[in-house]
């Protein structure tokens, strides 16, 4: 027998579509693969727009910026002003031109200093022996001046591949007795690395000869305060000092030229209170 009640319709009928209109088009939805191209076609916009400006961020300025630069800083750190005579006979091919395809990170400093002695660089900078009348012994081609012992040990790493055969040698005070640096600067020597007040005291004993150099590397790089080999005061001092005693009349009569390795920043400013100098 029947219940006597009507059978209930679907509870999900299928919704029907309204007509299109003559001018009406369906929208088709995107595809996946679509949106996911469209997506990583921004983000390597995105990325290529960062690489650009990490490019100019990195990019190493022109020797004529970099010397005026370094000689804004020596003029306001001895407190001179060179006349227009002494700025003339000091030109920019004083400076060494870094590569704009690497940057200035320690493990690039190698490669670097390679570019910047050119086809020579094997003799000048890895060679073992001694050369009577050539290669003088504790007389080194390149010499790296920076803030501190720790520093110098760092930049150091990047020249790893080219002191296999001849040691690097480390100028500072930390943990080093004189005595011991003037022992192995008895034998020849390439690229020494060290801070200004030790590097001075080995010149002025005749321990640290300068016949050979061709380059000094300033590492200018700000430390977690935000000071540099030109902006700690008493370091500041004593680099200048050094440069004025040794380096100066050398660069003006071309014999030598400078490496300045790090942003061109006069860095945190000294509020006339004196302050320690990193430990060398």
């Amino acid at each position: 027998m029947g219940s006597g009640k009507a059978e209930k319709p679907s509870k999900n009928p299928k919704k029907k579509r309204k007509p299109l209109g003559p001018n009406r088009v369906e929208a088709k939805p995107k595809s996946k693969r679509k949106r996911e191209k469209n997506r990583a076609d921004l983000i390597e916009s995105k990325s290529d727009n960062e690489k650009s400006r990490d490019q100019e961020v990195q990019a190493a300025p022109a020797a004529e910026q970099q010397l005026s630069f370094f000689l804004d800083q020596f003029q306001s750190a001895n407190g001179v002003q060179l006349s227009s005579l002494e700025l003339d006979s000091i030109k920019d091919t004083c400076i060494v031109e870094l590569s704009q395809d690497m940057d200035q990170e320690v493990e690039n400093l190698g490669n670097h200093m390679k570019a910047a002695f050119g086809p020579s660089w094997k003799e000048s900078l890895c060679e073992k022996h001694l050369l009577e009348g050539k290669v003088d012994p504790g007389s080194p081609a390149l010499l790296i001046i920076s803030s501190s012992a720790l520093r110098s040990i760092q930049l150091l790493k990047g020249f790893r591949s080219l002191t296999k055969e001849c040691h690097a040698a480390k100028l500072f005070s930390k943990h080093m007795k004189v005595e011991e640096q003037v022992s192995l600067l008895k034998n020849r020597v390439n690229i020494a690395s060290g801070t200004p007040s030790r590097i001075k005291k080995l010149i002025d004993i005749d321990a640290l000869g300068l016949s050979r150099l061709a380059v000094i590397l300033l590492d200018i790089h700000p430390d977690v305060k935000g000071y540099s080999l030109f902006t700690l005061p008493q370091l500041r001092d004593e680099f200048w000092d050094l440069y004025k005693n040794y380096f100066h009349q050398r660069l003006l009569q071309g014999d030598m030229r400078i490496c300045l390795y790090g942003p061109l920043t006069s860095g945190t400013k000294s509020s006339g209170k004196k302050r320690g100098v990193t430990e060398d």
